[in-house]
């Protein structure tokens, strides 16, 4: 509990445990880390495979480039991982933080194996913790909170290369604000396995908070099956019925120190160890276990459906964002232009009679790897000519240059609408523009 509340930090100690499910535990965690360790060095068509560049605002993944003309599919994304997200919570409940989130990732794959190696299982600890100050003591905590440290840095480096590039970081080369990222990562890591642990997930993580707005009574939640284990007892008639034995194995190894057989609790992350701690005891007996993943809807004897109005809402929602994500990035075109007039200009009159607009080209190369020479012409405008410099863009650069028009007067409107085509190879790409010119004789 968090001071202020119950008047002290009351620890909780899990017990290791082994099972089925722990071994999913291990696959996904290790993946996810490997993920998120080597994600940065891998390449892709020359690319990173993922790359945040924050300050040039350009996102780079799985070999392609986005920059900040792509905001509309990075918030198509964003809704797609949204949704995705609220469709997973609706079928399968709070798997998301038993199986995927970080913080449940980092505690089972690194804090807890730390801890185990330094002061024991969940006995252990809770008698070195209950006694007084030693040597022993000292030592094993010095050595638990320095390894914490360590993993720490380790694990906020490989996030900040995410953003700043693996190499600038780790040899040193990176500038002072990513380091001072890293620190601060490190520091909020540090503290979180330190002391916080699982009560971010009680009172700070948001989606504890709004996932019963996400569920309902058919989605998967952690169960005891309360009519087959109670009443609970501790003699050889309950393990001969399959009943209850009240050997408190679920609640020794629960990571956030509930009861289950107490009903659903909102701060169950669904991680299945009670399961596991249960099917070993119940198997022992010659019996199925009494905790187990189900719906509110199995326990109360009515079908659990797959396809119910929030499964199918989530489900249009995600197909009508997909589709849409990869129409935008079948059109998704390698360069950006814009053309904006001259501030200050309409129009001049030359000696040879043209009538001269002159316009401010911007165009942005989005090829990360190759410059690109782009060829400018106008469409729409009787007898028009174009006057730009020459436009090669190194990769992942842009330029501004004058743009001049010219047309003969004699067969101007005051206002003419033309189109502007940029080309690169078979990209191309055409703007709007209009064209500006002295009212002809009788015209309004």
């Amino acid at each position: 509990m968090l001071p202020g509340m119950s008047g002290h930090r009351r620890w909780v100690y899990p017990r290791s445990i082994h099972g089925r499910f722990q071994r999913i535990h291990r696959i996904s965690g290790v993946a996810l880390q490997a993920l998120l360790v080597l994600a940065p060095w891998i390449r892709v068509g020359g690319l990173p495979l993922v790359r945040v560049d924050l300050p040039a605002r350009r996102l780079t993944l799985l070999g392609q480039v986005f920059t900040a003309s792509d905001g509309f599919m990075l918030v198509l994304l964003a809704l797609l991982a949204a949704f995705g997200l609220f469709w997973f919570t609706a079928m399968f409940g709070r798997m998301w933080c038993g199986y995927v989130c970080p913080q449940t990732v980092f505690l089972e794959e690194w804090v807890r194996p730390v801890e185990r190696w330094f002061e024991g299982d969940r006995g252990q600890r809770m008698r070195r913790d209950a006694g007084p100050w030693t040597f022993d003591k000292v030592w094993r905590k010095a050595g638990k909170l320095t390894a914490f440290a360590l993993l720490a840095v380790f694990l906020a480096t490989s996030v900040q290369a995410w953003f700043a590039g693996p190499v600038e970081l780790w040899t040193g080369r990176a500038g002072p604000v990513d380091y001072t990222l890293v620190g601060a990562m490190a520091v909020g890591l540090f503290l979180d396995w330190a002391w916080f642990r699982e009560q971010l997930c009680i009172y700070l993580c948001p989606y504890a908070r709004f996932q019963s707005a996400l569920t309902d009574d058919e989605s998967l939640v952690i169960g005891y099956d309360r009519p087959r284990a109670e009443p609970r007892a501790k003699g050889r008639l309950a393990a001969e019925e399959g009943r209850c034995i009240d050997c408190a194995k679920c609640v020794q190894v629960c990571p956030m120190g509930i009861d289950i057989r107490d009903g659903f609790q909102l701060e169950c992350i669904n991680c299945a160890r009670c399961v596991d701690a249960c099917e070993d005891v119940m198997g022992q007996l010659g019996h199925p276990s009494l905790v187990r993943y189900t719906t509110i809807a199995a326990d109360e004897g009515r079908r659990t459906r797959l396809v119910r109005p929030r499964t199918i809402v989530y489900g249009v929602l995600l197909t009508t964002l997909t589709t849409l994500l990869f129409l935008l990035a079948g059109a998704n075109q390698p360069m950006e232009v814009s053309v904006q007039r001259a501030p200050g200009t309409l129009y001049q009159v030359d000696d040879d009679g043209f009538v001269r607009n002159t316009y401010l080209l911007r165009v942005d190369n989005h090829d990360p790897l190759r410059s690109h020479v782009f060829t400018v012409d106008v469409v729409g405008l009787p007898g028009g000519e174009v006057v730009v410099p020459p436009l090669e863009i190194p990769p992942l650069e842009g330029r501004t240059v004058p743009l001049v028009v010219r047309a003969p007067a004699g067969a101007l409107e005051a206002s003419t609408s033309l189109t502007v085509e940029v080309r690169s190879g078979d990209a191309h790409v055409k703007r709007d523009a209009t064209f500006r010119a002295p009212r002809r004789a009788g015209q309004g």
